[in-house]
């Protein structure tokens, strides 16, 4: 770095320098919503059964092949809005980066950094790029994303930064080196995965329901196109049966109506400046249990304002002090912001030299101001010593009040080994913190919904628990101090957190421990925060909010951002989610019922060798009115349903005794109906208004509770199938020829008793709630 300068790069050398091109977290790009869409197993085999139908059968009967273009359109211009949404979210939260060019300190967008600019540090900032350290003021930096390390690094001019780490105290400057893809932490995702996605038990629910069909349908689906060679003298008709069948257990629009759930459910959110970084992540708060505050900026706003300055030793220079401790740090914290406030330039003769910055793993900071001698400012219970200072400042904090420690000493603490006993203390300053207006409410909100909330902070017990108790928590009187938490013993920190609401003087570690702990007592667990003292939580809970006024360091990890930072739009993301888990397992619900009936359908006729009960333009015509239609209505209405787990197991405990009841009704009305001298279009007709009942009552059961939209959703359906039956153009496109009263009647019966038998079933099977 021999010649380097303090000015960074030119105009014309950023122009011609490589520029830090990554691709966005948030989303894809238009060619992967395109092939996720489009190119999928399943419409390759329903374009293949399609063209099948076009060759060997009637156009009319070909009709599900609309499902392809459907399907593929409506999720591309769903998933394309919500990467709109997205991307444009994305850039209001990306943190403006501090550089200097051309002699000036200016801020850029993270993508308009470029190879060898110069990069300014303050705490809380997330490295984007790699690079060499060219100046230090105390910096620390934390690694542990990367590497695992807990302990802050110190760096030194010439030593390596990498891009996904953080600095967690002082200031500095360091010349990018590699940008964009060839970045460490770019390298390191890309080597994992494309993207890194929340855990979601509904989407591998989905995933698993698909691949496991997929594996049943081609034996079944060959077993049938056998059998409907083997009896049947006309090939159209027996291609026509068999490709009815694997039409109709193929649940195609599965995979559609949970992907416009997740869209819209990030477009509804995106409206309330919620940016949702990970798509499933929306689901995640609706399965949270357990929802841990940082107190500082999410119950409390941001920023503070001094209140009292309270001497302890008389004769000192302590607004001297002050003004000079605030006015040393070149980025100042909200600590040294508010005390700046009241306080001009320091005094004539108060030179800063050596300096100790602030790290929440300290709590406290410092500089060396000659023979004036050293100060330090910082939390009164790891200063102070037990006496009148200390007992004065623990009443101060019960009162909620933020309570600082004003230390003298002839020189600086070690802050390595945390020895503070040579401090002499000279007062105590107390900062105001004012209550989030929204909070109360939000916090009563939790508390009907189940989910139990915990205070964890790095600031005093008493004072936490002081705000706390302000707003009702249950139990927010009984705190801990943190310090005094076991360090080896998982499980008795775990009883520990289950039976206390308000943790004070929690380190960053400390606070990733309870996550940690909370997880393994069964919890789903909820991390908010907006300081580098978070980021370790965050990454670890299942679930990261970061106020959008916190660090860079923070957003970056966290799956949700609470961009207008109002605490009160927790509750809408919660209710989001579970509209999409609700709305998803009524779907599934509908659409799997479909496939197991015709698992069973298909098996039946092939073992039996007979011909299949109704033909590909039935199926359509049945599964629009009592699955496609009202499952797209049902995937985006609103729900206040608690999110329960087992998604897999209840939708199958539904799915599998409703099919097979309906395929034994179906099958039951065909042989009936063919029993006298009726054609194969009367024996389908009867068969097609016994399905119709079966999966219609199957529909009202999913739809509970009826609300009134919910009625007329499911009235209209039967209302459309009626009109289906009764216009004499329609019958004839859709191949239904009622007429035989008796016949008809006798299908009415069976899908009556095929209703309540359904009924029972689902009742003893207990899956749904009324």
């Amino acid at each position: 770095m021999v010649g380097l300068t303090f000015d960074g790069l030119t105009a014309a050398q950023v122009a011609a320098a490589k520029p830090n091109d990554v691709p966005r977290r948030s989303s894809r790009s238009f060619s992967a919503i395109f092939r996720a869409n489009v190119l999928t197993l399943f419409n390759l085999v329903i374009g293949v059964l399609w063209a099948l139908i076009l060759i060997f059968g009637e156009w009319q009967d070909g009709l599900f092949g609309l499902v392809i273009v459907a399907n593929a359109l409506i999720g591309i211009v769903q998933e394309l809005r919500a990467k709109h949404t997205l991307d444009k979210l994305a850039v209001v939260n990306e943190a403006p980066v501090r550089v200097r060019r051309d002699g000036a300190e200016r801020e850029i967008h993270p993508r308009e950094i470029v190879l060898g600019d110069l990069i300014l540090l303050a705490p809380g900032d997330r490295l984007l790029v790699d690079g060499d350290v060219i100046r230090s003021d105390g910096l620390e930096v934390d690694e542990s994303l990367l590497t695992g390390e807990a302990d802050p690094v110190h760096k030194k001019p010439g030593d390596q930064v990498l891009s996904g780490s953080f600095v967690v105290a002082g200031s500095g400057a360091f010349v990018a080196t590699k940008v964009g893809t060839d970045a460490y932490a770019v390298r390191l995702a890309e080597e994992a995965s494309k993207f890194h996605l929340a855990h979601s038990e509904l989407r591998e629910g989905v995933s698993n329901f698909i691949k496991y069909i997929t594996w049943l349908v081609i034996p079944i689906g060959a077993l049938l196109i056998y059998s409907q060679l083997s009896n049947s003298v006309d090939f159209g008709t027996a291609i026509t049966g068999a490709v009815a069948g694997i039409v109709t257990m193929i649940p195609e629009g599965l995979v559609l109506m949970t992907s416009i759930a997740f869209a819209v459910g990030v477009v509804r959110l995106g409206r309330r400046r919620c940016l949702v970084q990970e798509l499933p992540a929306i689901e995640g708060l609706a399965r949270v249990d357990v929802l841990c505050l940082d107190k500082t900026g999410t119950l409390t706003v941001g920023g503070m304002e001094l209140d009292e300055v309270l001497p302890l030793r008389h004769g000192q220079p302590v607004t001297d002090a002050l003004a000079a401790l605030c006015h040393a740090d070149p980025r100042p914290n909200a600590t040294a912001q508010a005390i700046r406030a009241r306080y001009d330039a320091p005094a004539d003769g108060w030179k800063a030299g050596e300096s100790v910055p602030f790290s929440s793993a300290r709590k406290w900071s410092g500089t060396d101001f000659g023979e004036r001698g050293a100060w330090v400012l910082g939390a009164p219970d790891v200063l102070l010593q037990s006496g009148d200072g200390y007992d004065r400042a623990a009443a101060l904090a019960t009162t909620g009040a933020r309570v600082l420690a004003l230390c003298r000493a002839d020189r600086l603490p070690d802050p390595g080994d945390g020895s503070t006993a040579t401090l002499d203390p000279i007062a105590l300053v107390t900062l105001k913190q004012r209550v989030r207006p929204d909070a109360d409410e939000t916090l009563r909100y939790f508390a009907k919904q189940g989910v139990t909330v915990k205070v964890i902070s790095g600031d005093n017990p008493e004072a936490v628990a002081a705000i706390a108790t302000h707003l009702g928590i249950p139990d927010g009187h009984r705190f801990i101090d943190a310090r005094t938490l076991p360090d080896d013993d998982p499980q008795k920190l775990g009883e520990l957190l289950d039976e206390h609401a308000v943790f004070g003087r929690v380190s960053p570690q400390q606070k990733r421990k309870f996550v940690t702990a909370l997880q393994a007592r069964g919890h789903t667990v909820a991390m908010t925060g907006d300081g580098v003292n978070d980021v370790l939580a965050l990454k670890d809970a299942d679930l990261g909010i970061a106020m959008g006024a916190g660090s860079p360091a923070t957003k970056a990890v966290a799956q949700v951002v609470l961009l207008d930072n109002k605490f009160a739009t927790l509750p809408h993301v919660v209710s989001e989610g579970r509209r999409v888990l609700a709305n998803i397992e009524r779907v599934s619900n509908l659409f799997l019922t479909k496939t197991f009936y015709a698992i069973a359908l298909s098996l039946a006729v092939g073992v039996a060798g007979v011909m299949f009960p109704f033909a590909p333009r039935h199926s359509t015509l049945v599964n629009a009115l009592t699955i496609g239609i009202p499952a797209f209505f049902l995937a985006l209405a609103p729900t206040f349903e608690r999110a329960r787990s087992g998604f897999v197991r209840r939708v199958l405990r539904f799915a599998v005794p409703s099919g097979v009841l309906c395929a034994v009704a179906v099958l039951t009305s065909f042989w009936l109906a063919h029993r006298g001298d009726s054609t194969l279009i009367e024996d389908q007709t009867s068969a097609v208004i016994t399905l119709f009942l079966a999966t219609w009552w199957v529909l009202v059961l999913i739809a509970r509770p009826l609300t009134w939209w919910r009625v007329l959703l499911v009235a209209a359906m039967a209302a459309a199938f009626a009109i289906a039956m009764s216009l004499p153009f329609v019958r004839t496109f859709f191949a239904l020829e009622p007429g035989d009263l008796a016949g008809d009647l006798t299908a009415v019966g069976v899908g009556l008793g095929a209703a309540i038998i359904i009924s029972v079933a689902v009742k003893l099977a207990g899956t749904l709630r009324a």
